[in-house]
């Protein structure tokens, strides 16, 4: 559809793979009809959604967190690091290295579509709330962050759908222990960090990250030759994850407005 051409182009591929499962099982219908340009856009990529039981979710995803860092901290090239180049690399690649921890730990995501208010309504209930008195406890927005416009921090369903498409892809390939960690390994030792220091240090640690999975899918699976370019390509998808979607999704909804670097500079400080 027009109105999502431009958002979509630089990500046709991606949606084109993570999509294909769910277009072969439902069968293709006609194209848009007349009327449906006036609704919005069909594809439904843009409705808000939110997690079917946040606090099962959340959970598992604060466990995977701590387990994720726990495994950042046991790396002894990344010990060897200064603690601001370290927290450097952990603030890119936290995100992307949860997803592969929740992907390993096969957790699922089961999510509802939100139901958002429509503009006349919004428009009431700032009218309504205008011709109230100020409350008297802290200030808005401070404490009450799902009430109200709290549907604004909620992720679209492209974006969720980005994230399922990504853990059926890892299910889909049953990568191993040992394959996740060499993965985490290329995530987590990103050269092309703006501020590095230590730039051809962690770009031969990302190299030998890639050289290990390589030897290690020789030897495991000699008979699939394409297994390491179909591993690289799971790198691939982990860029359109963005990490303050994962942080509204997993951490909003039992911590409220959390700061995600406070958070993981006193976790990446403490012993796990």
């Amino acid at each position: 559809c027009r109105c999502c051409a431009d958002s979509r182009r630089h990500s046709s591929i991606l949606y084109s793979i993570l999509r294909s499962e769910e277009r072969a099982a439902s069968p293709a219908g006609p194209g848009p009809r007349r009327g449906q340009a006036s609704r919005g856009c069909p594809c439904g990529s843009r409705r808000r959604v939110a997690l079917r039981s946040p606090q099962v979710a959340c959970k598992a995803a604060s466990a995977v967190l701590v387990k994720t860092l726990r495994f950042v901290q046991n790396v002894p090239c990344f010990q060897e690091l200064p603690l601001d180049e370290q927290l450097l690399l952990v603030r890119s690649c936290w995100a992307p290295l949860l997803v592969l921890g929740l992907a390993q730990d096969r957790v699922h995501l089961e999510t509802v579509e939100s139901a958002e208010p429509s503009m006349l309504q919004r428009i009431l209930t700032t009218r309504r709330q205008g011709e109230q008195s100020p409350p008297r406890g802290p200030a808005p927005g401070r404490s009450h962050h799902g009430s109200g416009g709290g549907g604004a921090h909620l992720p679209s369903a492209g974006e969720i759908q980005a994230i399922k498409g990504f853990l059926a892809k890892c299910w889909s390939l049953d990568i191993s222990t040992k394959e996740y960690a060499y993965l985490k390994g290329t995530v987590l030792f990103n050269p092309d960090l703006p501020g590095l220091q230590c730039t051809q240090y962690i770009e031969g640690l990302q190299r030998e990250a890639q050289q290990a999975l390589n030897e290690h899918v020789r030897l495991i699976h000699r008979g699939d030759e394409a297994r390491f370019a179909k591993l690289n390509v799971v790198l691939s998808l982990l860029r359109s994850i963005n990490a303050n979607v994962i942080a509204e999704l997993f951490f909003r909804p039992i911590i409220g407005a959390v700061n995600m670097d406070d958070m993981l500079l006193e976790m990446l400080c403490a012993k796990l």
